[in-house]
């Protein structure tokens, strides 16, 4: 049986699914103890038991992006808050190479702050 989690990923045509694929292993294999869960109808990516970050693709744009769910206290210009008051998103052109270097400065960034709010507690 098919997990709902794969199934996301495998509806895509390409070159979105190539896209969406390349960004859901860089996101598990940049840090140990990542892991991804199905939450909200899209994979979200886990710290330390907190949640991150997640994929999904912006419809308007026919674009994959990886979502910052505390995006809000990070400064970054290729970060996007649009009209959402917590998260920001990276868009990613599914024609191109990730951008490795902008993704994993973002992706620390979001890890310090699990870090950071976890170590508060």
């Amino acid at each position: 049986m098919v997990r709902e989690i794969d199934n996301f990923f495998a509806e895509h045509d390409e070159p979105m699914r190539s896209s969406l694929l390349a960004l859901r292993d860089f996101i598990l294999h940049f840090k140990e103890g990542i892991i991804e869960k199905w939450m909200y109808k899209m994979p979200f990516y886990y710290y330390k038991g907190k949640r991150f970050c997640y994929i999904w693709t912006d419809k308007k744009r026919n674009q994959p992006y990886v979502g910052i769910v505390d995006g809000k206290d990070i400064v970054h210009t290729q970060l996007i808050a649009e009209k959402r008051s917590r998260m920001k998103i990276l868009l990613i052109d599914p024609n191109e190479d990730l951008p490795v270097k902008t993704i994993s400065v973002i992706l620390m960034a979001a890890i310090e702050l699990v870090e950071k709010n976890v170590a508060v507690k």
